[in-house]
């Protein structure tokens, strides 16, 4: 693997930018090639990270295919190849957990339970933490949420995900338990301060500090070693949303301090429908069942019912194998790679599309903090007068890219950023566009959406768009959805 030089910046190559601003360009953006001399970036960033349909081929509006530039990984992954395999061969022997005589059931049992330990080593978890397999970080922060004691405070930044920020109100005033929403703080080491200050002013009772690992809207990541510590000092724990950090970072949530994470296998490159809540057992020993029904109960009685303890207790019903290993095998894969060489790609893609962005006359790159902060490859901007909806459809209608654009589950934050640049009338949550970049992205990639975003910047999509079904499309596209399924 080779690296694209990090200082690529549009600003320095007033030919190309030229270029991209009087010319309409060919129809495979030609960035890359007009930079053919600097190395690249290629898929896969480390050996056996190999990705499912990462040669695909995507129509065009008015005809033609392009190899599509996968660039929305922070809303879900494609599958890693070796996750598919293990998929394929486990659905081979599949057959009901826990209960059943037969050889596949021994085997599926085998399976689902022996993934958990691969997740627990992947997020660092200690010896006697539970491990509970849920739908994704969403389903795992509901169960957290369902399960923290009476008279419980939730400190909650307003920058989170709504998966984290929203479970908690369910319970606000029940049982005592209150939810502290905080302002976004201007630097990460100010979130520390302001931690503190909460726990300090709290009610008696337990607290929990709710915290990102990296923004899903920025990429920033978060100070949680230090707001660990602090939540420690004052008698508190702390969750950790590590839906994003987790694909791009290594981290161990026994070296952290932190009590609980959250992470999908659907942005962790197993995209089968499973996640997975690992964190200290009391608490959740201690709550009802987060679902009732079989599998959860020790005895059920004419008198009553007794639960069974540990990750059973939250797991009632016939679980998702399948998503299991799917999860289990990504965590090993990841884990065994060479993390260096992904995060080294990583951060020279993400340099590249930020400095390419934000050297675009018209485009404003949003970031959550001042200065400069650690980030992994997430990157979110809008152009001057193109709705965001329309920058999206245009990318992937007229260059084969795909982007995320909306609030990203994040309205209050994408509020404030918006407003903060000028960028919103505040009369909604605002828009955005982001790119994620992941293990398939590549150079190319990069430079084709930096040569695209120009071009729309200087002289707009190149096709009338009309809003169908709430999204924008192209007035007269010509591309059909391929047969994938029967009833399609």
């Amino acid at each position: 693997m080779t690296l694209v030089d990090s200082s690529f910046d549009l600003a320095g190559r007033p030919d190309l930018l030229a270029a991209l601003t009087h010319r309409p360009l060919p129809r495979f953006a030609d960035a890359a090639t007009a930079c053919a001399d600097r190395p690249t970036v290629t898929h896969p960033h480390a050996p056996g990270l190999d990705i499912v349909g990462q040669d695909a081929l995507v129509p065009l509006v008015g005809g033609g295919e392009i190899a599509y530039a996968n660039l929305d990984h922070a809303a879900s992954a494609p599958a890693l190849r070796v996750v598919h395999e293990a998929v394929e061969r486990s659905i081979a022997g599949y057959a009901s957990v826990h209960r059943g005589a037969g050889w596949h059931s021994k085997l599926s049992t085998a399976l689902y339970e022996g993934a958990r330990e691969p997740v627990r080593a992947f997020v660092g978890g200690r010896a006697d933490d539970t491990v509970i397999f849920t739908r994704n970080t969403t389903d795992s922060l509901n169960l957290l949420a369902h399960s923290i004691p009476r008279r419980t405070t939730v400190v909650v930044f307003e920058s989170e995900h709504h998966a984290a920020l929203l479970p908690w109100e369910r319970q606000d005033g029940i049982d005592g338990r209150t939810v502290v929403r905080l302002p976004v703080p201007a630097l990460p080491e100010l979130a520390v301060g302001a931690v503190d200050d909460a726990l300090r002013r709290r009610a008696p009772g337990p607290a929990l500090v709710v915290i990102t690992g990296a923004s899903n809207v920025t990429g920033e990541l978060w100070p949680v070693a230090e707001l660990a510590r602090v939540a420690k000092a004052r008698g508190a724990r702390i969750a950790l949303d590590a839906a994003q950090l987790a694909p791009h970072r290594r981290f161990s949530i026994a070296e952290l301090g932190v009590d609980y994470v959250a992470v999908s296998g659907h942005k962790l490159y197993a995209p089968y429908g499973a996640g997975v809540l690992v964190g200290r057992s009391d608490w959740l020993d201690a709550a009802p069942p987060y679902l009732i029904g079989g599998g959860a109960t020790a005895t059920v009685s004419e008198t009553g019912t007794v639960y069974k303890t540990g990750p059973e207790r939250h797991e009632a019903g016939s679980p998702n194998v399948a998503g299991a290993v799917a999860l289990a095998t990504a965590c090993h894969a990841l884990a065994t790679s060479d993390a260096t060489a992904r995060e080294q790609a990583e951060a020279a893609l993400t340099d590249t599309i930020r400095a390419g962005l934000a050297a675009i006359d018209g485009v404003s790159v949003h970031t959550l903090f001042s200065g400069a902060a650690d980030s992994i490859g997430v990157v979110t901007f809008t152009v001057a007068g193109v709705p965001a909806s329309i920058v999206a459809a245009a990318l992937s209608a007229e260059h084969g890219i795909g982007v995320r654009d909306g609030a990203f589950c994040a309205h209050p934050l994408v509020r404030r950023l918006l407003g903060a640049a000028g960028c919103s009338d505040g009369t909604g949550p605002g828009q955005a566009v982001r790119v994620s970049v992941g293990l398939g992205s590549t150079t190319e990639h990069a430079e084709r959406l930096i040569a695209a975003v120009a071009e729309i910047a200087a002289h707009g999509p190149r096709v009338e768009y009309v809003v169908v079904d709430g999204r924008p499309v192209p007035a007269d596209d010509d591309r059909p959805l391929p047969a994938l399924a029967p009833w399609l």
